[in-house]
């Protein structure tokens, strides 16, 4: 059943199946396979997953708990280019598509795209 309200508990659920999603993709997955390894069990994917709940929820809810710069990472990440971004949108898409209903996903699919199409033009691939 499809989730029709957001909550921490389907943010986690959503983040979870999509990290797992982007794992076993051949052209997001080594970036983030190279930085935090291919266990998202391990202590280096754990503290991530909660950043990314935190973040999530930040961003459709407004909540305040995420308090990094999301971008920061990723200019120290070579190799970035647009085919990557588009990839990670196509995951995403399909990953809130799987946990939300229609109305709720598109919220997550607006952000996501403002939010990368920022990242791509600050990084100078668009």
């Amino acid at each position: 059943m499809l989730a029709d309200k957001i909550t921490k508990d389907n943010i986690e659920t959503m983040v979870m199946n999509f990290y797992r999603r982007v794992l076993k993709d051949d052209l997001v997955g080594p970036y983030f396979i190279e930085e935090l390894g291919d266990d998202m069990d391990n202590k280096y994917w754990q503290p991530h997953l909660k950043r990314l709940v935190d973040f999530w929820e930040s961003v459709v809810q407004g909540d305040t708990s995420y308090k990094r710069n999301p971008f920061t990472p990723h200019m120290m990440m070579e190799d970035l280019n647009l085919e990557v971004f588009e990839r990670w949108l196509k995951l995403f898409f399909e990953t809130v598509d799987e946990v939300y209903e229609p109305q709720i996903a598109d919220r997550f699919k607006e952000r996501s795209n403002t939010i990368a199409g920022n990242f791509m033009r600050n990084l100078g691939l668009v």
